[in-house]
């Protein structure tokens, strides 16, 4: 019996496929299939993921075989799964933040202001979307306390935020506070500790069901949030209260409302 081993298992030992593999392989199976003749064509063309149909003038292109639709089929698969954890999670802190009194947005579009790179420069304004974003339930405009919470269930997505500091910024122009909400990997660890954060922003991690603060985030005084936000706020629809039903499942959660709000 041959050892030899399938293309996509042989080229993985020495070229793994990621995200950049996935996304061509889509364009291709959308398009029209005219190649590229790049370093990504050439990997998938090997995996044995795409393969050259010659034309009837002579000319190329490219197709998608049964295993690069299969490898789009699991790429989709874990997609889903990923989001479906990622959502979960923001469901979780959101409802905390609903228990704790607050009203609370999900994936609430908001203009942030950046400070000028240099001086003389002129003021920056960019779009940030925090995954949880909540003030306190009260009229009076210098209490409201907004608190951002950005939640990461993996380490690759967290790293990448790290290396984003305008968006960290961003989300300190916005809040009051500013949280890490940091998931767990495949084995049930943390997919980062409070070390790797900057000082900054407050870390919460998952230790099994439970949420923990590992560091919690600095006070910022926060006068008033500016017209655009409120704007925005008045435009969106919060998260819904909690009914009797919802307000008991919570009370026997092991989550400490007040450890998310780092009191």
């Amino acid at each position: 019996m041959s050892d030899s081993k399938p293309p996509t298992e042989a080229l993985a030992e020495t070229a793994p496929l990621g995200r950049m593999h996935a996304r061509r392989l889509r364009e291709v199976y959308r398009s029209a299939g005219w190649p590229c003749q790049d370093l990504l064509e050439i990997e998938l063309l090997a995996a044995g993921l795409l393969q050259r149909i010659a034309g009837p003038t002579g000319h190329e292109t490219l197709r998608v075989t049964d295993a690069g639709v299969a490898y789009l089929a699991a790429t989709l698969a874990r997609n889903r799964s990923a989001l479906s954890k990622h959502e979960a999670l923001v469901e979780r802190v959101a409802c905390e933040m609903v228990r704790a009194g607050r009203i609370t947005w999900r994936g609430l579009g908001l203009r942030a202001q950046l400070s000028p790179v240099g001086e003389g420069e002129p003021v920056r304004w960019c779009m940030v979307r925090p995954d949880v974003f909540s003030i306190r339930n009260t009229s009076v405009q210098e209490y409201v306390d907004p608190i951002v919470h950005e939640i990461k269930v993996h380490r690759s997505d967290l790293l990448g935020d790290l290396r984003r500091p305008e968006k960290r910024a961003a989300y300190l122009d916005l809040g009051g506070e500013c949280w890490y909400v940091l998931g767990c990997d495949a084995k049930g660890r943390p997919i980062g500790v409070a070390k790797e954060i900057p000082l900054e922003c407050g870390v919460m991690v998952m230790e099994g069901s439970r949420l923990v603060v590992a560091r919690a985030a600095p006070r910022r005084s926060r006068q008033q949030l500016p017209f655009g936000v409120w704007l925005a706020l008045a435009k969106a629809t919060p998260v819904a209260g909690l009914n009797e039903d919802e307000q008991g499942m919570l009370g026997s959660a092991e989550v400490n409302g007040n450890q998310l709000l780092g009191d």
